[in-house]
């Protein structure tokens, strides 16, 4: 496992998956079409040495492919870290997603994933000040010409409920005003802005403190679906098998990564609004301008040796589409526990993980589809998915072809089409109106009469076994 970036950039290289640039680049844009370029190709993780304008290095695309994705969280598979959340959760039978995920947590044999509370930290080890040049020492990126500035885009930020004092990590996009201030886009639904929300109808300023790097399974762990009160950082020992050391941040009330490269601390005004954006997207396009609250920086320590961590979204695939498939690998035992004739599910990362989700189920009984359709609509994040397409178990939803092939002559639009309403993404700009539209369910199973079928269905081409087994024995033969 790796406790912190460095450690992370050394397993990296020496298994070749790190390109080192020292010619100097420029944070504004350039960045980007570097790592745009290198992440369609699906190349190495980028260390910038030299970024123009400041001291400190930048690591980008770390987790932009398989191999680095189950790197940083100490798997061989995303499967192998499914299992071991899987087999926890079998030993009893808890109701709810919530229930099941928060189980994970209360059981005696993993007491030893707690945070584990130090008092000196690498990520103190140097201390800016208000006085200080605060975020103008940090490379942020400038990511799209139509921007509306700086990003810092893989935050790992820190928020407590102020009604349990439980900690809460999510990853959001921060536009930087200037060297003290940023916007603060977290979402409707989103943990933080829960929060944020008690705060506010008590009239009470709120702490925050953003961890930039330290080991990888944190920065992931910030991203997963956890229920409000599970501790990411807990999630993040439990991927380590180890605690995640935590430190009292300097000038708020939170604990902060010990290992983190940087820790930017400050607060929130709920009085306190300003325009964020715009911000070129992970749809592909950019999400329009809009009010979000601002975050004032009270101080940033920083580690002595500090990489500062970025990533860039935009037209998929990217860094963040690998990450993506990690949760959907990892989080799809639960989602089977509560929807059980669930065989796979697929989401295309052209979808960009909140348009479409493709769903294989073992079919019993007549309207199974939708059903699961419906049950999924219900279901946590899933509530947000624009598309759910669901097939026969003997498919393979990785295979785009035949998946497209299914789905375009298995379907009758009157028959099978499901159409409603309801929450969506709040970056979907095509919905009618911010975080709610229309939604599809296709059922592209085999129907029976029940479902309307007035005929039979036809069987599926395929050669015998026996002929199969006769051309692969004389395959040679043939010249081939």
């Amino acid at each position: 496992m790796y406790n912190n970036i460095k450690q992370f950039i050394s397993a990296l290289e020496k298994a070749g998956e790190l390109h080192r640039i020292t010619a100097e680049v420029d944070p504004y844009l350039e960045i980007t079409e570097i790592a745009d370029r290198v992440s369609k190709k699906d190349g190495a993780a980028l260390l910038f040495e030299n970024v123009k304008g400041s001291s400190f290095p930048l690591l980008i695309n770390a987790f932009g492919s398989y191999k680095r994705m189950q790197m940083a969280l100490n798997c061989n598979s995303f499967e192998d870290v499914a299992w071991k959340l899987n087999s926890y959760m079998k030993i009893k039978p808890p109701g709810g997603f919530a229930d099941k995920v928060k189980m994970l947590f209360t059981l005696k044999e993993i007491a030893d994933f707690l945070p584990k509370t130090v008092k000196h930290a690498p990520c103190q080890e140097k201390v800016l000040n208000a006085g200080s040049s605060l975020l103008d020492a940090l490379p942020i990126l400038t990511c799209w010409p139509h921007d509306g500035g700086p990003f810092i885009t893989l935050p790992i930020v820190i928020t407590k409920d102020p009604e349990n004092s439980i900690q809460n990590a999510g990853m959001y996009r921060m536009h930087k005003y200037d060297k003290a201030t940023t916007g603060m886009h977290w979402q409707y639904n989103k943990d933080s802005a829960n929060h944020f929300s008690k705060y506010k109808d008590m009239g009470k300023r709120m702490d925050v403190a953003v961890a930039l790097g330290g080991a990888p399974a944190v920065t992931y762990a910030a991203t997963a679906p956890l229920p409000p009160d599970v501790n990411e950082f807990m999630f993040a020992g439990f991927l380590n098998s180890q605690p995640v050391e935590m430190v009292r941040a300097k000038t708020v009330d939170l604990m902060v990564p010990a290992e983190s490269d940087f820790v930017i601390e400050g607060y929130i005004d709920p009085a306190e609004e300003l325009i964020e954006g715009p911000f070129g997207d992970h749809t592909g396009f950019y999400s329009p301008k809009d009010v979000y609250p601002v975050f004032h920086i009270t101080c940033i320590t920083h580690r002595a040796d500090a990489v500062y961590p970025a990533t860039i979204v935009g037209k998929p695939p990217m860094e963040d589409c690998y990450m993506a498939k990690a949760t959907e690998r990892i989080f799809l035992p639960i989602i089977k526990m509560l929807v059980p004739e669930i065989v796979d599910m697929e989401l295309p990362m052209e979808g960009v993980f909140h348009n479409c989700a493709l769903v294989s189920i073992d079919k019993k009984f007549p309207g199974q589809a939708k059903k699961v359709i419906n049950a999924l609509w219900g279901l946590g994040q899933m509530a947000s998915t624009k598309f759910i397409a669901v097939f026969d178990k003997d498919i393979n939803l990785q295979d785009s072809s035949t998946v497209v092939w299914k789905l375009l002559n298995n379907v009758d639009p009157k028959r099978d089409l499901l159409i409603s309403e309801g929450p969506l993404d709040a970056l979907d700009h095509s919905a009618p109106y911010a975080n709610f539209g229309g939604k599809m369910g296709i059922d592209a199973t085999r129907k029976t009469k029940e479902e309307g079928m007035g005929r039979e269905w036809p069987d599926e081409i395929s050669m015998s076994e026996d002929i199969i087994e006769k051309v692969t024995l004389r395959w040679k033969e043939y010249g081939f």
